[in-house]
């Protein structure tokens, strides 16, 4: 149906009107004998033709009745641009029409993108599922501090392209072609959604930021290096500093309160309040002044289609006889996956096993652009792992991992497993240990709460044997001792008067004064504990205060800031979110936020027992 009020003719009246007849076309009411109309050609569709060593352009929408509306970036002042609009404006879409558009007209030598959402939404995250070519980091609901982290990797690439260009005496991309540069050098767009998250706390993440986008903003325009920073409203107690938002000379106002309009443009230029509807906006390419305004209505770019286009984009660089792997991501509302630890999947994959002096596990993904998080374990004193929180299936991932892993790293008779749980036999969680031992083609020892007294006995006088080797104990099997929810383990529970019964003549050694001593004596004769426990109370009550300072790596999972405190010496495990652990290293003084990662799939887990048994057959 027709608009309401519609009348077709009025239409008509002021339009230039086309009459078509079979192949042809004439001009309505309009034609002259011997000439002919001729439409002009539609565009080239080829993907990957733009070039963009002078400038970045790409249509974001109409302006006008016959004109579309240019994003124009990398000449002159335009160099960086600044985004608002309130929930609901548009915002989303305009940032998908930039990226999707610049994907299918520039190839990734032309364009690469760091894209962080700061929004509790996943608005960025099919870029990460189609694999997106140009992209190079991809955060999805991202932490501050990973936040930090993708500045701190543009800041590095703007250093190394300094460095390049002062090498041939260039100071622009297109001095640098023309020098005969080898080494691509695209437009590096880093887009930022709700970029205001960096700053909602007076803290040194924010003081960082803040200094990092300054110096982005003002050195990226000689090195192609351009800031497109989004957010629903530029007011609040913290925020960038203006004299970093007065480089942005490109404005971009979607629907907005009259407030923000002033902040987005100048004092003079209120028009951005006026905007009534989804998708309207006002574009500004001279720092917000007046007559710099140009009204448009955002290009509507369905889901569907976006997507479609996407996977165009994959398959042709699939197709390409150069390598795009696709970009690191982050996905802050998801554990961490297990597939993307390239260095335990290199260990899988290898001839032979490596020979190792200090083994290690993988804990997760960090928040921040680095190798996966890892607890190394070497021959001195308090190298033991302590887990501490109620974060069950996290727990048993990372056990299940530092099995696989440390399996991968020692031949057969190189090194000793001992696994004590005490999850009911039939449960979810004592089946998935019961696979993992089964998938490693060393001895396992799944110990029962009744073999503790034995199995304990045993280590010490392995150990007792160790120390009296020494300096030999090098060649001795290294051995880790995991111990699974040591709260349900009573008779680990150590008691200050347990010292005195063993030393009664006959007395029989009490495993809890066993393994403290273990603790505090076995890792510098290869002996290392992995243990996990619920809460601190719990392992206040289990073990020796000499024995918990023996831990010195930690794991803790969200708790009470007094209870962080009494851990680590920092409440910040208090403010950890569902999939957030920190590690904690006391020895270096280390403190890490990172994504645990999810269970392993059978799948992975069958895949591993066959790597396994090749690479230890």
């Amino acid at each position: 149906p027709m608009p309401q009020d519609f009348v077709p003719e009025e239409l008509r009246k002021s339009s230039v009107c086309v009459t078509s007849r079979g192949n042809e076309f004439t001009l309505t009411g309009k034609f002259l004998p011997g000439t002919a109309l001729r439409l002009d050609a539609p565009p080239a569709s080829e993907l990957w033709t733009l070039e963009t060593t002078t400038e970045l352009r790409v249509p974001i929408g109409r302006t006008g009745a016959t004109k579309l509306q240019y994003l124009a970036i990398g000449k002159g002042t335009r160099q960086h641009a600044l985004l608002a609009g309130k929930t609901g404006s548009g915002k989303s879409t305009l940032f998908h029409v930039v990226i999707t558009n610049l994907s299918l007209w520039c190839s990734p030598e032309q364009v690469e993108f760091y894209l962080i959402d700061f929004k509790k939404g996943v608005e960025f995250k099919c870029y990460a599922t189609q694999r997106l070519p140009h992209a190079r980091v991809v955060a999805i609901e991202s932490d501050r501090e990973f936040g930090l982290s993708v500045l701190q990797r543009v800041d590095d690439e703007l250093k190394r392209r300094g460095d390049m260009f002062r090498e041939l005496g260039v100071q622009d991309i297109a001095g640098y072609k023309r020098a005969g540069g080898k080494e691509p050098v695209p437009r590096s767009l880093l887009i930022i959604d709700e970029f205001q998250e960096f700053f909602v706390e007076d803290d040194k993440v924010a003081q960082t930021a803040s200094l990092l986008l300054d110096r982005i903003v003002r050195q990226g325009r000689a090195f192609g290096v351009h800031v497109l920073l989004g957010s629903q409203t530029l007011g609040g107690a913290y925020t960038v500093a203006r004299t970093t938002l007065g480089q942005m000379v490109i404005r971009i106002a979607l629907q907005c309160n009259e407030a923000d309009a002033y902040l987005i443009m100048d004092d003079d230029n209120p028009a951005p309040r006026l905007l009534s509807r989804p998708g309207e906006g006002i574009y500004n390419d001279t720092a917000g002044t007046i007559e710099g305004n140009s009204p448009f209505q955002t290009v509507w770019l369905p889901d569907d289609v976006r997507d479609t286009q996407l996977a165009g984009v994959r398959r042709r660089a699939d197709e390409s006889p150069t390598t795009y792997p696709g970009p690191i991501v982050f996905e802050g509302n998801a554990p961490a996956d297990l597939r993307e630890n390239a260095a335990l999947g290199a260990l899988l994959q290898a001839q032979a096993v490596a020979p190792t002096t200090a083994a290690r596990i993988w804990l997760g993904a960090p928040n921040s652009i680095k190798g996966p998080t890892e607890a190394v374990f070497q021959r001195q004193s308090g190298n033991n792992l302590l887990m501490v929180g109620q974060r069950d299936e996290a727990v048993l991932a990372i056990l299940s991992v530092a099995l696989v892993s440390l399996a991968a790293q020692y031949p057969i008779g190189a090194a000793r497993f001992i696994l004590c749980d005490t999850s009911a036999p039939g449960t979810p969680a004592r089946e998935f240990l019961e696979r993992i031992v089964r998938a490693i083609p060393h001895p396992v020892t799944l110990a029962k709460p009744g073999d503790l007294a034995a199995l304990m006995a045993d280590l010490a006088a392995d150990m007792q044997r160790r120390a009296n080797e020494e300096p030999t104990t090098t060649a001795a099997p290294a051995t880790f001792l995991f111990i699974h929810g040591l709260q349900r383990q009573n008779k680990l529970r150590f008691e200050e008067d347990f010292g005195y019964a063993a030393s009664e003549a006959g007395a029989e050694p009490n495993p809890a004064a066993l393994l403290n001593t273990l603790l505090c004596e076995g890792p510098r004769l290869g002996f290392h504990a992995i243990v996990t426990c619920d809460t601190v109370n719990n392992v206040n009550r289990f073990l020796s205060r000499k024995a918990i300072s023996e831990f010195e790596m930690r794991v803790l999972f969200q708790m009470s800031a007094n209870d962080s405190a009494a851990l680590i010496e920092s409440p910040k495990a208090g403010a950890l979110g569902l999939h957030r652990a920190l590690f904690y290293n006391e020895q270096e003084g280390h403190l890490e936020t990172f994504r645990p990662y999810s269970l392993p799939s059978a799948e992975w887990i069958d895949q591993a027992a066959r790597d396994l048994a090749r690479l230890l057959g």
